[in-house]
């Protein structure tokens, strides 16, 4: 019998001039070091919207104001399979900064920024499909 996934809530921040944040996964979690849009486990009772609002607050110190559902898609890692819910964020309260020891960096198609974890890989390319923008990824 297989496990059931793991819902996850994921933010793609996107500012005013098309760049989106991305964060590096913090040493001592699975794929530490690779990068990710930022986003977590939905806790019981919670809708994807509380989610997202909650792990961006805890990992970035923001407060959410306008996300709507995106997209979602399974992904399958070698120590979880996850149900990754994506929401654009269009505006949000504060900067956003590290409070989980993760880098941070704000990025534009092709990405610079290397590894680039497999779960963000789709949202890369839904991306690039909106912008009608082809080519490399990223930096993989």
């Amino acid at each position: 019998m297989t496990a059931a996934r793991v819902a996850v809530a994921v933010g793609v921040l996107l500012r005013a001039d098309g760049s989106f944040l991305l964060a590096s996964r913090p040493v001592g979690k699975p794929w530490a070091g690779y990068w990710e849009f930022p986003g977590g486990k939905l806790e019981a009772g919670e809708s994807v919207e509380q989610a997202l609002a909650r792990e961006l607050h805890e990992e970035l110190g923001i407060d959410v104001v306008d996300a709507e559902y995106w997209r979602s898609c399974p992904m399958d890692y070698s120590h979880a399979a996850v149900e990754l819910h994506f929401c654009k964020v269009t505006r949000w309260f504060g900067e956003p900064h590290p409070r989980e020891g993760q880098a941070l960096a704000w990025q534009g198609l092709p990405v610079d920024v290397a590894p680039v974890l497999p779960g963000t890989l789709p949202v890369l390319r839904w991306l690039a499909d909106e912008r009608g923008w082809s080519g490399e990824l990223s930096a993989n």
